[in-house]
């Protein structure tokens, strides 16, 4: 069996909790944390190869057999030390409208990417090529760097060097992922794609410009594995209990007050890859709408229902009032998701704490009619309901 990242970068961070050990993962899947599953880095992901090369030692430090169960496409683009340096560079001069990058260099990679002048992770087994192209692309970056930011030159032998010595540790996880995916499924295996980031970061139908750089969603997922479409068998939503968003952007239902603070720290909202502290706000229901008709998803999972325990009443948001109108339909018009008024619904709160709840008959009354009341407002059954973060803290529903 096989877990996928498809698209994305080490921008993208996924907390794991086994039994009170924490894992941070950046770029490797985390189906690596489990024996006999293989890991793949499909060809939609930018890879920074000395990142990655930092995660797998870390990985294996702490005994995680990642010799055997992690893969990486040949396609794949490489994010390099030019697309780190104008990351930041960019953000800088925007006087107004910073994004909020990570500054790890993957909108730069993306944009080299569709500008066709990227480089390729299967491109370092061939150094005279690798050379030959990194050296013209170094002369474009200087240009760049001269003309627009008046900012020192770089040179690209030491470039090619440490890229060359990152190939060679790579070597053994390097492969044609595509046809091993593809052979995995013809085998009658479990291939599961692991999603990077939110839909409402996806560059085509998120709040744009305030995305990620590349498809955060089902789109995405198939192109970067290298999988057709018709090999999907489910797509499982994933959702909190309440909205959360890191970085810049709109954010109709943020609460900028003490509930706001009380679900960032009772929820550890921070990023995984940067540390930043989340905006937290009320259940957003418009974009959950949104996201989950976008991406046809067959089933959700319900995560972080106990950091809702302890309030008196909960908020969900049904609709946005724009311009004396109320819609329920997500725009895509940033001026109007800025001035996006929320229409809250106010549900009963409980009191108790849900952590050990492990059947759906064990949560409180207030709780299940939570749980009730998004599954009806989103058309789509919650199949999982979950009350922490270890394995066993999820609740299974059953659906006729």
């Amino acid at each position: 069996h096989c877990v996928v990242r498809s698209q994305g970068g080490n921008n993208a961070g996924h907390t794991v909790v086994i039994g009170g050990d924490e894992f941070i993962l950046h770029l490797v899947p985390t189906g690596v944390l489990r024996p006999q599953v293989l890991a793949v880095i499909g060809n939609g992901v930018v890879v920074d190869p000395k990142f990655l090369l930092e995660e797998v030692s870390e990985l294996r430090r702490r005994g995680v057999e990642i010799e055997e169960n992690l893969r990486l496409s040949d396609r794949a683009h490489l994010v390099m030390p030019y697309h780190r340096l104008f990351d930041g560079l960019a953000e800088r001069r925007r006087a107004t409208g910073k994004i909020g990058t990570t500054m790890k260099g993957v909108g730069p990679c993306y944009a080299d990417k569709a500008a066709r002048v990227g480089l390729r992770v299967g491109d370092l087994y061939q150094p005279e090529l690798f050379r030959e192209r990194l050296q013209a692309v170094v002369e474009e970056k200087n240009a760049l760097l001269r003309g627009l930011y008046d900012e020192p030159e770089l040179a690209w032998p030491p470039i090619y060097d440490e890229y060359l010595d990152c190939a060679e540790k790579l070597r053994p996880y390097v492969c044609n992922t595509e046809e091993l995916l593809l052979g995995l499924l013809d085998e009658g295996k479990q291939v599961l794609l692991e999603g990077a980031q939110g839909t409402l970061l996806d560059i085509d139908h998120g709040t744009y410009p305030f995305v990620t750089s590349s498809n955060a969603s089902v789109f995405g997922a198939m192109s970067g594995a290298g999988l057709p479409p018709h090999r999907i068998d489910q797509v499982v939503g994933v959702m909190k209990a309440y909205t959360t968003r890191v970085g810049e952007g709109p954010f109709p239902t943020e609460l900028a007050d003490q509930v706001g603070e009380r679900l960032r720290e009772c929820g550890k909202e921070f990023g995984a890859t940067t540390g930043r502290p989340r905006r937290c706000g009320w259940l957003d229901l418009v974009a959950g709408r949104y996201s989950a008709r976008l991406n046809g998803v067959d089933s959700i999972s319900l995560t972080k229902l106990d950091v809702l325990s302890g309030l008196e009443t909960v908020k969900v948001c049904r609709g946005y009032r724009i311009g004396g109108e109320v819609v329920e339909t997500f725009p895509a018009g940033l001026a109007d998701l800025e001035s996006a008024e929320p229409v809250y619904e106010e549900l009963p709160g409980w009191s108790p704490e849900l952590g050990g709840a492990r059947r759906l008959a064990d949560l409180p009354g207030e709780a299940q009619q939570y749980v009730d009341y998004v599954e009806d407002a989103l058309g789509v059954p919650v199949t999982m309901v979950c009350v922490g973060p270890e394995r066993d803290q999820v609740i299974l529903r059953k659906h006729s």
